[in-house]
């Protein structure tokens, strides 16, 4: 299979695109490229290969989801520059 450069002007068109001479035939260029390349790794033999959803080996990296205590109000608000009623206090975003 290969891309000609009325293809390539085809999906300019529909892209609405407005290519060059140089550009259309560099494209046309690149693009045959990557499909010869998808060619020659359609040529290898992947009957025994497990299909993957990463390549690398990982084991699920999430904790329990489980309830633990967290800080005391009084200790979380020793540092809000302005507080009220145990929550911050920030200036409006909103008019």
């Amino acid at each position: 299979m290969s891309i000609s450069v009325n293809d390539v002007e085809h999906v300019a068109k529909l892209a609405r695109l407005e290519l060059s001479e140089p550009e259309k035939r560099q494209f046309t260029e690149q693009l045959n490229k990557i499909l010869n390349f998808m060619e020659k790794l359609n040529e290898l033999d992947t009957d025994n290969v497990k299909p993957t959803s990463h390549v690398l080996q990982l084991s699920d990296v999430m904790r329990e989801d489980e309830v633990r205590p967290s800080w005391p109000i009084d200790k979380v608000m020793r540092n809000a520059p302005d507080e009220e009623d145990g929550q911050f206090r920030v200036p409006a975003i909103l008019d």
